[in-house]
């Protein structure tokens, strides 16, 4: 019976807390924060995480494999 419990509570602590979000769907939702903010001329856009350099990071999703950056133009 304790290896059941004791599976069951590493099966939980393994799984995410929230699920993820779609990619689209954290764009559009940063996007709106940010234009409620009154800020215009940017753009987000979708980059594998190894390719992110010095942009500035304003999500991740697909587990972290994908960042989103964002540029002021």
């Amino acid at each position: 019976m304790r290896h059941i419990l004791l599976g069951a509570a590493l099966a939980t602590m393994a799984t995410p807390a929230l699920p993820a979000k779609a990619c689209e769907e954290l764009g559009a939702e940063i996007s709106a924060k940010i234009e409620s903010k009154g800020i215009r001329g940017y753009s987000l856009r979708l980059v594998p995480a190894a390719q992110v350099g010095d942009q500035t990071v304003v999500g991740s999703c697909d587990s972290g494999a994908t960042k989103l950056v964002y540029r002021r133009n």
